[in-house]
């Protein structure tokens, strides 16, 4: 799934859009029953905003899009009239450049969603404060691995982010958050924002643990384990001599 990284990069590239009338058209039909396009057809795009995983695109006369990728959607920025190949949920003509969104499963004309999230991580500076308050406030039982992959407490971390900078504050996924200590919640914090907007501004991810499962720990060469993490079975990845903790393989 695309995390926060990877819509600040897409509201970056659309700003090119910014401050110009819009042509819109849904050449798939699934995009055009949101009727997103019709209605943001002719109007001035005013500003795109990355928030967690989410883009809101404020237009002329008070509309509103939210936009969410999910696994398989991806926005693109192209030269105006380009060929392309399929039928994209969404095209933004500006008078050079396009905006296309492929496969966009979250595409609608409000932002009610985006009131339940918490602080984006990629803030500029974060508001880890803001973050800790609210971590104050969740359910201790949960693993912290959990815990910082709900978009309600903290914005924009998911799988990947949340094993790489978990790996790099050589904390375990599996702690249950009670056990987890202010100090270490906040070196939590500070490794994704700081991991995350070092992928934004530079365009690389540097993978140490994502997707490494049975390959050796960079920095202690033990091999890199992967699980199954809470009720949505996402995949975690860690490394169990570097964070040592609970191992849910033995449970």
């Amino acid at each position: 799934m695309p995390e926060g990284d990877t819509l600040h990069r897409a509201a970056r590239r659309l700003q090119a859009l910014v401050g110009q009338r819009i042509s819109a058209e849904s050449p798939n039909p699934r995009g055009r029953v949101t009727r997103v396009a019709e209605t943001v057809d002719g109007r001035t795009l005013e500003s795109v905003e990355a928030i967690g995983k989410n883009l809101r695109l404020r237009f002329s006369g008070g509309i509103v899009v939210r936009s969410h990728l999910r696994m398989s959607g991806r926005w693109s920025v192209r030269p105006r009239g380009e060929r392309r190949v399929g039928s994209p949920w969404l095209v933004l003509r500006g008078d050079r450049l396009e905006g296309v969104l492929w496969n966009g499963p979250i595409l609608e004309l409000h932002d009610r969603a985006l009131r339940r999230l918490g602080p984006d991580i990629l803030e500029r500076p974060p508001q880890l404060d803001a973050i800790l308050q609210r971590l104050r406030g969740a359910d201790g039982t949960r693993t912290l691995g959990e815990t910082l992959l709900d978009q309600s407490l903290v914005a924009g971390i998911g799988n990947m982010w949340l094993a790489e900078s978990l790996w790099d504050a050589q904390l375990s996924p599996w702690a249950k958050l009670r056990d987890v200590s202010q100090p270490d919640r906040r070196r939590a914090l500070e490794s994704a924002a700081t991991l995350m907007r070092a992928s934004l501004d530079t365009g690389r991810e540097d993978r140490r643990v994502y997707r490494r499962a049975g390959q050796p720990c960079p920095r202690c060469s033990a091999p890199i384990a992967s699980w199954g993490l809470g009720d949505d079975n996402r995949t975690a990845y860690w490394c169990p001599r570097c964070q040592a903790g609970k191992d849910p393989r033995g449970a």
